[in-house]
């Protein structure tokens, strides 16, 4: 199974440095990973604390974003249920800020600025918020409030985005070009082993099939906002397509001979960019696609541009 980390700045995350500055606290967490969902009653008599001083050091976590709380149904009223984000905090001294090389060109298009769409339902978008629109109505991917979209779903069809070719701009040639975003399959609730067949094409071209395994809901996604309920997809595998001379691979693997030069990429002012899943298909299993605000990493979809040194 995956593990959450948080990568800490000590100059910058003052709030998750001053989280773990408690042993009380980093006894809590423990806990919480030994026992997810635990309600703080239970959290109290199994640490050893007084419940007000349990709940004192969670609002703490809380702020942090290392802890987060629902509200469920108990016998007499509601419980608080408490769950730790991260299995691992990682306090780094190392600049976190990531430096492009000068031949690299990278532009991240938001979730929702999708140019054009053909879904079929089950289907939905939703905000960091809410759900935007009606579900399963294909028509909603059309909302305005699409422009907020930090999750798309949809059994099959497409979703295309359009990327400004600042390579071309510049009059640089491209040599390679990588495409990366976080997915998974869609099924009415969760299940792990689903597979789908998730294509991508670029200009027009098809790069080749990349299978998802299932769509992940054994627990909650890193940045999964908390209205989000866990029956739902969680998260996915941030996944890399890159097609460059020597043909299309998928986090290294490589999946067909499509190499650049076959996009005609210096031949466009834009790059075209298609997420599919055929309903022909050998596995038709649908798609989620996560943008910053849900699943495990807060990005939309990237696009790099290499050009020619």
């Amino acid at each position: 199974m995956n593990r959450n980390f948080l990568v800490i700045d000590p100059e910058k995350d003052l709030a998750a440095i001053k989280g773990v500055s408690s042993l009380a606290r980093i006894k809590l967490l423990k806990e919480l990973a030994k026992k997810p969902g635990i309600n703080i009653n239970d959290l109290a008599q199994v640490s050893g604390f007084p419940q007000s001083s349990v709940s004192t050091h969670l609002q703490v976590l809380e702020k942090a974003g290392l802890v987060r709380t629902e509200l469920q149904k108990a016998r007499k009223g509601n419980q608080k249920i408490c769950f730790a984000i991260y299995d691992e905090l990682i306090v780094s001294f190392h600049s976190n800020e990531r430096t492009l090389s000068a031949n690299v060109i990278e532009v991240s298009m938001p979730l929702g600025l999708y140019t054009n769409n053909a879904v079929t339902g089950p289907c939905g978008i939703c905000s960091n918020e809410g759900i935007i629109g009606l579900l399963d109505v294909p028509e909603t991917f059309m909302d305005p409030e699409r422009m907020k979209t930090s999750l798309l779903w949809f059994t099959s069809g497409f979703v295309e985005y359009q990327f400004p070719n600042n390579a071309k701009l510049r009059g640089d040639s491209i040599e390679t070009i990588e495409v990366s975003m976080e997915v998974s399959s869609e099924v009415p609730g969760t299940l792990a082993n689903w597979p789908s067949d998730i294509v991508v094409s670029i200009n027009g071209t098809e790069l080749g099939i990349w299978t998802s395994p299932g769509d992940f809901g054994d627990r909650r996604g890193a940045y999964t906002p908390a209205w989000w309920k866990l029956k739902g997809s969680q998260y996915g595998p941030l996944k890399t397509w890159s097609v460059g001379p020597g043909g299309t691979f998928v986090d290294g693997h490589r999946i067909s001979d499509v190499t650049a030069v076959d996009l005609d990429l210096d031949g466009h002012r834009s790059v075209r960019l298609r997420v599919e899943v055929k309903a022909d298909g050998k596995h038709p299993g649908g798609i989620n696609i996560f943008g910053r605000g849900f699943g495990n990493y807060d990005q939309d979809i990237i696009l790099r541009l290499m050009t020619k040194s």
